[in-house]
């Protein structure tokens, strides 16, 4: 019975894709559908640190956990390797001893069996090695030293401050979308570093919400002035405004003896736990509410036992948006999806009662997601969202570098900014 009930959870996760990267770009997926929870973090020792974005100084205290269940009975042999990427994430031209001080591969030897749960898992956390290079890197982790096993990918961030940097929020440039868009001006001073032919050979980068989705590259700066190192991005074409968004949708899963805020309903069977959500509907025409949300990120939690990655339950949770108003296919969006690019984010109507579903494998926590619409350049969230200027959102702001004669782009400048930030 319960090989039967694996092999149906087999079924709804992450189906995956071509492992082969070659001198493509890299992306954070999940290439096995036994594997689950993945979350990189700094290792700081604060359960909040789980939602926290995978950012680390060179020479930090702090280093990277990467956390991961296994729905298996017995525990594989799993490596990992470290890849150091330019600032597009296809591998850069640096040569392992370059960047880092070991052998590259480093086996995850940390690992546990969940403790009396229905779906039996276990959980592997790898703290990563410390490397030498600013930049973007990729943490690979495969199967029996065999790469050409990879089961998950991961990026992450190691910035070397170099440059002042500052940022805010301001109202945006094109007044026709002022109540909806968000403006993220930059200015830093890069006195602290000589810097060579700066507007050709810098570029600032901007994400919103830890999503690789929807990124701005910023173009010319608006001022560079060498005799004071001061370069200014406040452009007026728009082009480093974001669309705020609404704040994200939740639902609370850290209960499986009662229901949680959001959950319609609970059904505790002997080897597994289904969940349901209750009917979510459009949001494009209501009014802006304020309330908590993490980001569109998720939280492992559990509030009826002690040990919240290996006691909790993982759930076969189903999600309900009424069809009333939708146009096309929807997605979920967020973390719990890979930000939609897992086959489980896209849902399909069920003509008996108009609703569009879909159901995750999802562990005990409380879960972030949206609606949107997929299109080729992304998510458009915002026909079936809104979009509204007052929403709480966070940005990070990277400054890359590529040195004459250089063979990768430093990452000489990080700032985070959540001016407002409200979380659980």
């Amino acid at each position: 019975m319960r090989g039967l009930l694996i092999a149906v959870i087999i079924f709804y996760l992450i189906i995956p894709e071509s492992r082969s990267q070659g001198n493509k770009a890299y992306y954070d997926r999940i290439f096995e559908e036994n594997i689950q929870s993945v979350r990189l973090f700094p290792n700081s020792g604060d359960f909040a640190a789980q939602l926290n974005s995978p950012v680390i100084g060179l020479n930090a205290g702090v280093m990277l956990n990467l956390s991961f269940d296994d729905l298996a009975y017995d525990p594989d042999m799993y490596s990992a390797k470290i890849i150091h990427c330019n600032m597009d994430w296809t591998p850069s031209d640096l040569k392992e001893p370059e960047y880092l001080d070991a052998f590259n591969e480093f086996n995850i030897n940390d690992y546990n069996y969940s403790i009396d749960t229905r779906i039996p898992y276990i959980h592997y956390n790898f703290v990563l090695p410390r490397v030498t290079k600013s930049g973007n890197y990729v943490v690979m982790v495969y199967r029996n030293r065999d790469q050409n096993q990879v089961i998950l990918t991961r990026r992450f961030m190691v910035f070397q401050n170099m440059v002042n940097l500052a940022a805010r929020v301001v109202p945006p440039s094109q007044t026709e979308t002022r109540r909806q868009v968000q403006q993220i001006n930059v200015n830093l001073n890069y006195k602290g570093r000589d810097l060579f032919d700066p507007r050709n050979n810098l570029r600032v980068m901007i994400r919103q919400n830890q999503r690789w989705d929807n990124v701005k590259v910023l173009g010319n700066p608006t001022m560079l002035r060498e005799d004071t190192r001061i370069i200014e991005y406040n452009l007026f074409d728009g082009s480093n405004a974001f669309f705020a968004g609404n704040e994200f949708r939740f639902v609370d899963l850290r209960l499986v003896r009662a229901r949680g805020m959001n959950v319609r309903a609970i059904r505790m069977e002997e080897d597994v736990v289904y969940a349901e959500g209750g009917l979510d509907k459009t949001r494009a025409n209501t009014v802006y509410s304020e309330y908590l949300d993490l980001n569109g990120q998720y939280a492992v939690m559990n509030m009826e036992r002690l040990n919240h990655e290996l006691e909790s339950e993982y759930m076969v949770m189903t999600f309900n948006l009424s069809a009333e108003g939708i146009t096309e296919t929807p997605y979920i969006i967020g973390a719990l999806t890979e930000w939609g690019f897992s086959p489980d984010a896209k849902m399909t109507l069920n003509k008996n009662n108009n609703t569009y579903e879909t159901t995750l494998i999802l562990k005990q926590g409380w879960y972030d997601y949206q609606y949107a619409y997929k299109r080729p350049d992304g998510w458009n969230s915002i026909q079936l969202e809104g979009s509204f200027f007052e929403t709480e959102n966070e940005y990070e702001v990277f400054v890359y570098y590529r040195d004459m004669g250089s063979r990768y782009d430093e990452l000489i400048g990080y700032y985070n900014l959540n001016p407002n930030k409200r979380r659980l």
